[in-house]
C-alpha cells in the first residue's frame, strides 16, 4: 500500500493532527507526533498570552490600582487566558483520541459496505486536505485581526471605562499591556477558538459524506440509532470545549457584576442562549445522519410491520382459531417467545432516535457548559447557603 493511499485510510484520520500550527508545534518541540507534551504547550502559550500582561501592568501601575478596572480584577481576561485557553489546548488530546476511534468504527463494524469504501476513502482524503490547509489557517488569522479584534472586541467586548488596557481622561490611550493584549494575547486565543470551529466543520463534512455512502444500518439495533450510537459517545470528547465556553461566559458575567452593577440573575437569558448555541455547535455533526436514520426507521417500521402482520395472523390461526393440535402445548412454546421478540424489535424501531445522542448526554454536556458559573453563586448566596443547597440536592 502506497503512502498516499495509506494517508487516506479511515484509521489514520484525525481532525487535529495537521495544519501549520501543528507543524509549528512539532518544529518547536511543543508536541510529539500524536500531540504529546500537552502540559508544555499549555505552559508556553499561556505564558506568552498572560505573563507579559502582568509584567506590563506592574510597570504601568495598573496591576492593583490606577484604573477603575485594574489588571488583577480583570476576571474576564483571566478566565479567557488562564482557564479557557488551556482548555482549548487540552481538548486536542481528547478529540484526537475519540474521533480517531469513531472514524475507524465505521469500517470495523461493517457499517460501510465494501462497495462504498472508495467513497469513504475520498471523504477521508478531502478532510485531510482541509485539515492540512495553510490557506485556511492564514484566512483564520486574517479574520481574527480584521473582524475579531477590529470589530467584535472593539465594539462589543471592550469596556467603556478606565481599565488596565486603556486609560481615559488626561492619560487617554491604550497602555503597553493593552497593545500586547490586542496584538498578541487576544488574537492567539481567538485563533485557537475559531480553529476549533473550523475543525468541527471538517468533522461535520466528513460525517456528511459518510452518511451518504450507503451505510448498512440495522433498524432493530438495541442502541435505537440503527448502530450509530457510538457517535453520541464521541461528543464527550468535546467536553473541554464546552467548559471553555462556559468559562468565557462566567468571566464576562463576573466582570459585569464587579464593574457594571449587574446581578447573576440578570444573565439568565444570555446564559440560556449561549448554552443552546454551544450545544448546537457541539451536536451539529450528528445532524447529518438525520435523513439517513429517518429512512432507516421508516423502512424498518414498514418491513417489520409486514413481518409482524404475517406472524400474528399465523399465531392467531394456530393458537386462537383452533388450528393447533390438541396436544400441542401453549405455555413455554417457541411461538410465544418469538412473538415477544418480534414485539421488542418493533418497539425498538418505533423508539429509534433521529439524532445519535441521548437526552442524558445532552444534559451532561449542558451541565459542563454552565459549571464554570458555579463560583458566581457566591455573589448571591453565602458559602453556608451554597453548601446547604448542595446537601439538599444530594440527600
Amino acid at each position: 500500500m502506497s503512502a498516499s493511499t495509506r494517508a487516506a485510510e479511515p484509521h489514520d484520520f484525525s481532525v487535529v493532527l495537521g495544519g501549520p500550527l501543528y507543524q509549528t508545534y512539532r518544529r518547536t518541540h511543543l508536541c510529539g507526533p500524536t500531540l504529546e507534551l500537552v502540559v508544555r504547550r499549555i505552559i508556553v502559550l499561556t505564558a506568552v498570552a498572560w505573563l507579559p500582561l502582568l509584567i506590563l501592568s506592574i510597570v504601568d501601575g495598573s496591576v492593583l490600582g490606577g484604573a477603575v478596572q485594574p489588571f488583577l480584577l480583570a476576571v474576564d481576561v483571566h478566565a479567557r487566558l488562564l482557564v479557557a485557553l488551556p482548555l482549548l489546548i487540552a481538548a486536542e488530546i481528547s478529540v484526537h483520541k475519540q474521533l480517531s476511534v469513531t472514524s475507524r468504527v465505521f469500517v470495523d463494524r461493517g457499517l460501510v459496505p465494501e462497495r462504498a469504501r472508495p467513497l469513504l476513502e475520498a471523504a477521508t482524503a478531502s478532510a485531510l486536505r482541509l485539515r492540512n490547509s495553510a490557506v485556511a489557517e492564514v484566512l483564520l488569522l486574517i479574520f481574527v485581526y480584521a473582524v475579531g479584534i477590529t470589530f467584535i472586541w472593539r465594539h462589543v467586548g471592550a469596556l467603556q471605562i478606565d481599565t488596565w488596557y486603556r486609560h481615559t481622561g488626561a492619560r487617554a490611550g491604550i497602555t503597553f499591556a493593552g497593545w500586547w493584549y490586542v496584538l498578541v494575547s487576544l488574537p492567539l486565543f481567538q485563533f485557537l477558538l475559531f480553529r476549533w470551529y473550523y475543525r468541527l466543520l471538517i468533522w461535520t463534512g466528513f460525517l456528511w459524506k459518510v452518511a451518504r455512502a450507503g451505510l448498512d444500518l440495522v433498524p432493530s439495533h438495541p442502541d435505537r440509532c440503527g448502530g450509530l450510537g457510538f457517535l453520541g459517545i464521541s461528543t464527550y470528547a468535546l467536553m473541554p470545549l464546552l467548559v471553555a465556553h462556559g468559562a468565557l461566559f462566567a468571566g464576562v458575567a463576573a466582570s459585569g457584576i464587579l464593574f457594571q452593577d449587574r446581578q447573576l440573575v440578570d444573565y439568565w437569558q444570555e446564559l440560556f442562549v449561549v448554552t443552546a448555541l454551544v450545544l448546537a455547535v457541539a451536536l451539529s455533526p450528528m445532524l447529518v445522519f438525520v435523513p439517513t436514520l429517518f429512512r432507516v426507521k421508516r423502512a424498518g417500521l414498514s418491513e417489520y410491520g409486514a413481518l409482524a402482520q404475517r406472524y400474528v395472523r399465523q399465531f392467531d390461526s394456530k393458537w386462537i382459531r383452533g388450528a393447533a393440535a390438541e396436544n400441542d402445548p401453549l405455555l413455554g412454546s417457541g411461538d410465544i417467545q418469538s412473538l415477544a421478540d418480534l414485539a421488542n424489535s418493533y418497539a425498538t424501531i418505533s423508539g429509534m432516535r433521529l439524532i445519535a445522542v441521548s437526552n442524558r448526554t445532552v444534559l451532561q454536556l449542558a451541565l459542563a457548559t454552565v459549571a464554570p458559573l458555579a463560583p458566581l453563586l457566591l455573589t448571591i448566596y453565602t458559602p453556608r447557603q451554597v453548601a446547604a443547597l448542595l446537601l439538599k440536592s444530594l440527600f
